[in-house]
């Protein structure tokens, strides 16, 4: 099969030698495994990826003239969340004997580990997988977790499809190698239990030239994807999911009785970027049309193709799936993608509007039972101070053997739960510090979210999860001078301009730029539909009030009714916001 046009034309890339040559993700991994060292070599290192783990340095322990302070960050593969209970408890375990005391829960429904030794790795992964759990492919250029709306609505079919096909898509996409299991587990892969017929059929199947009838990856082939791939999979009006923002989503469609008759599908969407190269950038994806169920593999498979032979392996800062949708247009890629799937498409059916939920507090499950949505300020599980939120969620995970679900805005649901056992689950959370009531919680905290950044981060330019609730403070503090107290914002954080919380989509957005400067970005939306756009290129945090204090103000004495921040600065426009209130504050004060 051929390669990208673009990597015939151009000299692939170091990365793209380093996984030709791995012998299907084993080395020089396997090797470097076995070896007495702090730390792996790059080569192993972007093999290490595709395994599940990055390694990194505890910037807060470094000493000069000293090695760094290697340690290793695992992320979980849970595809809609789902998390096991005897899965949840391996980690909490294995956090506090390998890892930093924390997990923290990801912005793609994941868990990460972080503390991990290279000596202790095999055991720790080893541990994972015979929990029920696993961490292939939650990192390195293939699919990465799949995500679903967290609510376990059993009343509600959609969300049980949505769920079941996170499921399929994950494995569908799923490396063939054996390289996962002789690493860290001696080659045993009989406990991970056996695919379904109708999958190991549905990949293997030829269709087009979208698979390699004759490689150990048939769907990936020798170099994998050129860079990493998102899916999500969701039901009409829920943006739980931040649907626009991944490669491919795909929209449940059902009949009048609930019976699943197939997907919207949308393309090309993608949060990373590099400051100061204009040729990277967020983007929203397309729909693409829809299809019925018995095809979704096929054009799964398609699409997946079209990216790992067109997607360009030469920059990797170009290699996103939503550049060449950005190049070739939706309807050239449409076009290539009818050509792999072999027929039309037929037409994006209409949808209501989206609109964000966090699913915090009690619910009904639909079927007599509850589920409970726990906040988790920036994802981080950990016992500090008077909130012992690590100790209260082993507690009720052991006492009640609950499965979870992560949410995509890295809070918690616990599901399953009797009626009878709500009494007790509330008094242990309350026992331990952790608030439950959503109309208690603060309304910035609750829509607020950081990524990890700083110490461990080796993207990070600046802090982002340990900077984000004194920044949230003095907002409130601001809010409150103002009278506005009770103004709902979405304020996302991140370290760097990789945008791992989906920053662009905010209303307010910090993306680090310098040592405790950021990047703002106004204009996102509450419910998930418009990207955020650059209003200031540099802000010390220190010049947080001057800033945003001017802004403020022309927002209250000129919103329309019931106006959020976002549609506001969209609808007065950046120009208008930069001469109203950069008489306050500009640029050059800021410098």
């Amino acid at each position: 099969m051929e390669n990208s046009p673009k990597s015939t034309k151009r000299k692939p890339s170091k990365i793209e030698k380093i996984k030709a040559n791995s012998n299907f993700l084993r080395e020089p991994l396997a090797t470097e495994l076995l070896q007495d060292t702090t730390h792996f070599s790059e080569a192993a290192l972007q093999i290490l990826k595709f395994h599940g783990s990055y390694q990194q340095d505890n910037r807060d322990n470094r000493v000069k003239g000293q090695e760094k302070d290697y340690q290793m960050m695992l992320r979980t593969r849970t595809p809609g969340g789902f998390v096991p209970p005897q899965f949840y408890l391996a980690l909490d375990r294995l956090s506090e004997v390998y890892g930093n005391q924390t997990l923290r829960v990801t912005s793609r429904q994941a868990f990460q580990m972080h503390g991990i030794l290279k000596q202790d790795l095999k055991t720790v992964i080893a541990d994972i997988v015979r929990s029920m759990g696993s961490t292939l492919g939650a990192c390195g250029d293939l699919n990465r977790n799949v995500m679903a709306p967290p609510a376990p609505f059993k009343n509600r079919p959609e969300y049980d499809y949505a769920w079941e096909y996170a499921n399929k898509v994950a494995n569908l996409f799923t490396p063939q190698t054996g390289a996962y299991y002789e690493i860290w587990l001696d080659g045993d892969k009989i406990i991970s239990g056996s695919e379904s017929p109708e999958q190991k059929a549905a990949r293997q199947q030829d269709l087009n030239a979208a698979i390699f009838t004759d490689s150990v990856e048939p769907l990936y082939g020798l170099n994998y994807l050129p860079r990493k791939f998102k899916c999500c999979v969701t039901v009409p009006g829920d943006n739980s999911v931040d649907v626009y923002t991944h490669d491919i989503s795909l929209v449940v469609i059902t009949n009048q009785d609930g019976e699943l008759e197939g997907f919207n599908v949308l393309t090309g969407g993608g949060m990373g970027r590099t400051h100061n190269k204009e040729e990277t950038f967020a983007r929203l994806s397309d729909p693409l049309g829809y299809v019925e169920k018995d095809d979704i593999y096929k054009l799964l498979k398609a699409i997946g193709a079209i990216q790992r032979d067109y997607g360009d392996r030469s920059n990797r800062l170009q290699a996103r799936m939503k550049y060449l949708i950005h190049d070739w247009g939706i309807e050239k890629f449409k076009v290539k993608v009818e050509s792999y799937f072999g027929k039309a498409l037929q037409p994006f059916q209409e949808l209501p509007p989206w609109k964000y939920q966090d699913f915090l507090g009690w619910h009904e499950q639909g079927d007599g039972k509850l589920f409970l949505g726990i906040l988790i300020e920036n994802g981080r599980v950990q016992d500090k101070g008077s909130l012992k939120l690590k100790t209260a969620l082993r507690k009720i995970v052991e006492q009640f053997n609950l499965p979870l679900c992560l949410t995509p805005n890295h809070n918690l649901i616990f599901y399953e739960i009797e009626r009878s056992q709500k009494l007790a689950i509330t008094e242990i959370l309350e026992a331990h510090g952790v608030a439950i009531n959503p109309e208690q919680l603060d309304s910035l905290t609750r829509y607020g979210m950081a990524c990890p950044a700083f110490p461990t981060c080796g993207l990070a330019i600046t802090e982002s999860e340990r900077a984000l609730p004194e920044v949230l403070k003095r907002i409130n503090s601001l809010l409150e001078k103002l009278d506005m107290a009770n103004e709902q914002l979405v304020i996302r954080m991140t370290g760097c301009p990789n945008g791992c919380v989906r920053p662009y989509l905010a209303e307010l957005g910090f993306v680090g730029s310098a040592p405790g400067t950021y990047q703002v970005w106004l204009g996102g939306t509450t419910d998930g539909t418009k990207l955020a756009q650059p209003y200031l290129q540099k802000l010390k945090i220190e010049n947080l009030e001057a800033f945003l204090e001017p802004i403020l103000l022309y927002f209250q004495a000129n919103r329309e009714l019931d106006e959020s921040f976002g549609v506001f600065c969209n609808r007065i426009g950046f120009d208008r916001l930069s001469e109203i209130c950069g008489t306050f504050f500009s640029d050059k004060e800021n410098k």
